[in-house]
């Protein structure tokens, strides 16, 4: 997959994906009886970490300019 797409891609996850995991994470712990406090929040915690692991290689090196761009012109130094 290409840097460009990678990019794309991440994006789209961001900003459609990964609200719809909320949504899915906040109606799945609403179906049962609410739980103490620290549990809740336990569980929260959890499921804000666990979303990242199966998309760790999707943004691995997305803040980083394109490898396979061109090096930028000098500019007469």
């Amino acid at each position: 997959m290409t840097y460009r797409t990678r990019k794309r891609l991440a994006a789209l996850v961001l900003v459609v994906g990964l609200p719809l995991y909320i949504m899915t994470a906040v109606w799945l712990v609403d179906q049962f009886e609410r739980p103490h406090v620290l549990v809740e929040l336990t569980v929260y915690v959890g499921l804000g970490v666990v979303w990242a692991f199966p998309l760790k290689g999707l943004f691995k090196g997305i803040g980083r300019p394109d490898p396979d761009a061109p090096p930028p012109p000098d500019e007469g130094r």
